[in-house]
């Protein structure tokens, strides 16, 4: 792609989510997720390949759809209550309208379905974008429609942690790995939004930093499925041996960064007499736990001759920047010990 061409879609991308953060008018939230969308189509179908053209058709329609949705609920919520502003949401009726909307926009369950899809149609790049940056505006829609008390919100957390863990456990592919992981990351995020607020951008925060290690691994090892990650000791064994702990961050296992949020979680719900939830919750992390642990044995405890066949690769030095893999790579393993600092931080 023609690199004017990408920087203006690129700042396309950036002042659509910066729109929707900046509004407090429902029809400039929708423009900017709307320019969001528009910016990003090119970006996903620039390989020219069917399965990302594909991929890019699936997004637009779901995009599209959700978009048409959140349309119609604010024009209902001016027509019942005489308000377009954002934190005026008073009448049920609309609130739960942009709530599915707004699922259907980041890829929430119900309606989750089209991202594993979508996501496996994408190059490495392009996926990240959509799991980290795509996922920023509308979240800022749902951090300021929910400052009330809400059984939907629950009951949504629960079913994404729940699929998330579920839906990755068959998985061979990566990028299909990494949609239910956001998935169930999503619903971490879902469960805790109406008890409080400086918490689900915490996990959100993690989220996006150890995402952005993941996507950066496996685009360095150039891997896309399990058989290739069995191979990539012999091309960068240092990178080999932090992988997994990558990984078990990302599941939520002490003392890594990934432990601070679900923590932090666990402990505000059971403070909201929710300890149901919060077992659920915990049991429903075991699911992705365990994927991610195959991932870990498949990098780091299987040599050759004991992986399945995979296609041995270059070994070119390759030509990707490794600075922003090690900033993120650290921060992924090393910010547990500053969690006071942090939510300390998050609560001005």
């Amino acid at each position: 792609m023609n690199p004017y061409i990408l920087a203006t879609l690129l700042f396309g991308l950036g002042l659509g989510t910066t729109i929707t953060f900046a509004s407090s008018h429902w029809l400039l939230a929708w423009m900017g997720l709307e320019m969001n969308t528009l910016a990003i189509i090119p970006i996903m179908a620039h390989l020219h390949h069917p399965r990302a053209v594909e991929a890019t058709t699936k997004y637009f329609l779901t995009q599209a759809t959700a978009a048409a949705m959140l349309l119609f609920a604010s024009t209902t919520n001016a027509w019942l209550t005489g308000q377009w502003d954002i934190q005026q949401m008073t009448h049920p009726l609309p609130v739960t309208m942009i709530t599915l909307a707004l699922a259907l926009k980041i890829g929430l369950a119900p309606v989750h379905s089209w991202l594993p899809e979508v996501l496996q149609g994408l190059d490495l790049t392009t996926g990240l974008i959509l799991s980290t940056w795509q996922k920023l505006a509308p979240f800022a829609l749902l951090l300021q429609i929910y400052p009330g008390n809400s059984t939907l919100l629950i009951i949504l957390g629960l079913l994404l942690t729940l699929l998330g863990g579920w839906g990755g456990l068959k998985q061979t592919q990566l990028r299909k790995i990494l949609a239910y992981s956001s998935i169930a990351h999503l619903g971490w995020m879902v469960l805790i939004l109406q008890f409080s607020p400086s918490l689900t951008l915490l996990a959100l925060l993690t989220y996006l930093v150890m995402t952005f290690s993941t996507f950066l691994v496996f685009k360095l090892n150039k891997s896309t499925n399990i058989n290739t990650l069995a191979i990539s000791w012999a091309k960068m064994p240092a990178l080999t041996s932090l992988t997994p702990l990558i990984l078990l961050s990302l599941g939520g296992l002490p003392p890594l960064t990934g432990f601070m949020p679900k923590w932090l979680i666990l402990q505000e719900l059971t403070k909201q007499e929710l300890p149901t939830t919060a077992t659920l919750a915990a049991l429903t992390a075991l699911l992705s736990l365990y994927f991610y642990l195959r991932l870990s044995y498949a990098m780091a405890l299987t040599m050759s001759p004991n992986n399945l066949a995979g296609v041995t690769p270059w070994r070119l030095p390759s030509a990707q920047l490794t600075l922003p893999l090690a900033v993120t790579t650290t921060m992924t393993l090393a910010l547990l010990p500053l969690t006071p600092a942090i939510t300390a931080t998050l609560t001005l």
